[in-house]
C-alpha cells in the first residue's frame, strides 16, 4: 500500500521533533510537581546538586495552614512586623503569572514553603550562582527567553535550566511599588544580615548579571523554594 506524500511529510516531522527533543537536556525533575497548602502546583527542576521550584511561590498560607495577612495599604505594610504578603501593584491578576510578594517576616517563620522544601539560604543562592559560572552571565541563564515578559534590551536570556525567572516586581519597605518595578526580579534568602536587613538575589532587564542584595526586612520580594537535602 502506498503512503501518501502528505503522510510521509508528517512522519518525517514527528521523527525530527523526537530527535531534537532527545538532544535537549532533561532538566525537569522526574517527579514533575509539588503542591503547596493552597493547592497550587509547581514544576521542579534540577540545577547542579540542587532541586528548585520552576515558579515563584503563590501560597497565601503557611504550610501548617496559618493564613498570611494580605496587606495592600502602604502605611500598614511599612509598619508590619508580622508575616504579610501582597500582589505586585496590588493587582490580584499578577499572582498567576508572577507569584506573590512576601515580607521577610513570612520567610522567617520557616513554614512558607511546602513541607520538604525551604526558602534558600544566602549560601544556597551562592551555590546556584557558582554552578552557573559567574555572576556576570548567570542572570541570562535563569531568565525566561524572549521578550514576552522581559524587555532584555542588553542581554541574551537563554533560560538554560528552565528556571524561567520573570520580572515579578518588588515592594519597598515603605509600602510603595517602584516605578518600572516590573523590570526586576528579586527573591528572598532565609539569611538575615542584621536586625533590620536580609540577603536576597535579583535580576534586572538591562543586564545579564545576578545581583546579591541586602534590604530591609519589610520589603516585598518573591520567593523561590528549594528542596531539603536528604
Amino acid at each position: 500500500m502506498k503512503i501518501k506524500r502528505a503522510s510521509m511529510k508528517m512522519i518525517k516531522a514527528v521523527i525530527l521533533t523526537i530527535l531534537l527533543l532527545s538532544q535537549r537536556p532533561a532538566f525537569l525533575h522526574s517527579q514533575t510537581a509539588v503542591k503547596d497548602v493552597d493547592g497550587n502546583t509547581y514544576l521542579s527542576i534540577v540545577i547542579g546538586k540542587q532541586t528548585w521550584m520552576a515558579e515563584n511561590l503563590k501560597t497565601t498560607r503557611l504550610n501548617d495552614g496559618t493564613p498570611i495577612k494580605l496587606v495592600s495599604d502602604e502605611k500598614t505594610w511599612s509598619s508590619a512586623n508580622y508575616p504579610a504578603y501582597c500582589f505586585y501593584e496590588n493587582e490580584p491578576k499578577n499572582k498567576e503569572v508572577y507569584g506573590i510578594l512576601y515580607n521577610w517576616f513570612t520567610v522567617d517563620t520557616k513554614k512558607l514553603c511546602p513541607k520538604g522544601w525551604h526558602v534558600p539560604s544566602d549560601n544556597e543562592w551562592k551555590e546556584l550562582t557558582d554552578f552557573l559560572g559567574d555572576i556576570i552571565t548567570a542572570g541570562d541563564k535563569l531568565k525566561e527567553a524572549g521578550t514576552t515578559h522581559w524587555k532584555n534590551y542588553f542581554s541574551q536570556a537563554t533560560n538554560e535550566f528552565d528556571f524561567t525567572a520573570l520580572p515579578a516586581g518588588m515592594r519597598y519597605n515603605t509600602g510603595v511599588f517602584p516605578d518600572f518595578g516590573n523590570d526586576y526580579a528579586v527573591w528572598w534568602s532565609s539569611t538575615r544580615a542584621n536586625i533590620t536587613l536580609a540577603w536576597n538575589r535579583g535580576l534586572h532587564n538591562s543586564t545579564s548579571r545576578i545581583f546579591r542584595g541586602c534590604d530591609e526586612i519589610q520589603s516585598g520580594f518573591s520567593v523561590r523554594c528549594i528542596m531539603d537535602k536528604k
